[in-house]
């Protein structure tokens, strides 16, 4: 940071860290290098629009000639819709945007994805396009040591639904698959390492490396299902996104593969079974036939809910009355058809079908 060329940096971040010691990482070297700055720090979880409003304003008026983001998801994402719409709305030049992640989890630091939330609507609306791409991400995995094991859980199973979701997105290809390979396997290994020991430095590199892999891996194939109905489990209930993603991701697998607990043997399956097979043996999970690949993995992940503490059903979370849940299953339903990540999954749900997997998820 010392050394960026640019000498007036706004910086988008959250209240906790603007007001914690780790910001001082950022902005001793920013002082050292002659820069001035201001400080954003009005940003919360979900990237609500309101909230990405008065960052443009902030922006607006400050007119910086780069943008840094320091935190996890939200504040990089909240980031990259204020240097847009504040470049739309005034056109006062080049702002680079250097993205530096707090979190192990959205790799929102390299795609060219921003989710942003409409809190009066109550939906979340994935933003693509080449210009949300930072020009620069640095990772510093000193950045997530204090990040509480909850959130490690969280992010890291977000890591991991990104990898997978992108290894068997209907716009996969070479290069995201290896990406996304690599990404699964520093899963298995490092994401309940860094979940028991924060401070197991080796573990936090190796998820922040991961993160990073699986940003670049569903920046290049997209997403699926998996993300379209997280997106209206976080608009609707404010359940945290990584959280959503990882209650979800069984009865994803189960749907895309259409393989269940009394599958049999057959001699054809979904094109994405070859596909799940292959992660659940990069994970090392040994199996004799397609099923049990695919069983194994289910299994896998609804063992990793259980040991980080990520509850399995909605109902587990007690915030949420069944009524409630239940009265907004056809309006979240309609919205994750028609959310953007929904159409790379690799098989085409119906309606009924996306209500059917939100029932049972209660």
């Amino acid at each position: 940071m010392e050394e960026i060329p640019q000498k007036r940096i706004l910086i988008v971040t959250d209240p906790f860290i603007a007001n914690g010691s780790m910001l001082d990482l950022i902005t001793a070297p920013l002082r050292r290098g002659g820069a001035d700055f201001e400080i954003f720090s009005d940003v919360v979880p979900d990237a609500p629009i309101d909230k990405i409003v008065l960052g443009v304003k902030a922006c607006l008026a400050y007119k910086p000639q780069a943008i840094v983001a320091v935190g996890g998801g939200s504040a990089i994402d909240s980031a990259k819709a204020i240097r847009h719409f504040a470049l739309c709305a005034e056109n006062y030049g080049t702002v680079r945007l250097i993205a530096i992640p707090t979190t192990s989890g959205t790799g929102s630091e390299v795609t060219s994805f921003a989710v942003v939330n409409d809190t009066e609507e109550k939906i979340k609306y994935p933003l693509v396009a080449d210009y949300l791409t930072a020009d620069e991400a640095i990772l510093d995995a000193e950045l997530v040591k204090s990040v509480p094991p909850s959130v490690t859980a969280d992010t890291g199973m977000d890591v991991f639904t990104h990898a997978l979701e992108a290894y068997v997105s209907s716009d996969h290809n070479e290069f995201a698959s290896a990406l996304a390979e690599k990404a699964i396997e520093i899963c298995g290994v490092f994401l309940l390492r860094a979940f028991l020991d924060g401070q197991d430095t080796h573990a936090r590199n190796k998820m922040h490396v991961a993160s990073c892999l699986a940003g670049m891996a569903f920046n290049s194939a997209s997403l699926g299902l998996n993300h379209g109905m997280a997106h209206q489990l976080g608009a609707q209930f404010h359940i945290p996104h990584g959280r959503a993603n990882a209650m979800l991701l069984p009865h994803i697998i189960e749907y895309n593969a259409d393989i269940h607990k009394d599958s049999r043997s057959r001699s054809q399956y979904e094109p994405c079974v070859k596909r799940y097979a292959t992660l659940a043996h990069t994970l090392g999970l040994s199996s004799y036939n397609k099923v049990m690949s695919v069983r194994s993995l289910i299994q896998w992940v609804q063992f990793m809910l259980k040991d980080m503490n990520i509850p399995e059903h909605i109902s587990y979370l007690g915030t949420i009355s069944i009524d409630e849940y239940m009265s907004k299953l056809d309006a979240m339903a309609d919205a994750a058809l028609e959310d953007s990540c929904t159409a790379t999954n690799p098989r085409t749900p119906t309606k009924e079908e996306i209500i059917g997997i939100y029932r049972r998820l209660w």
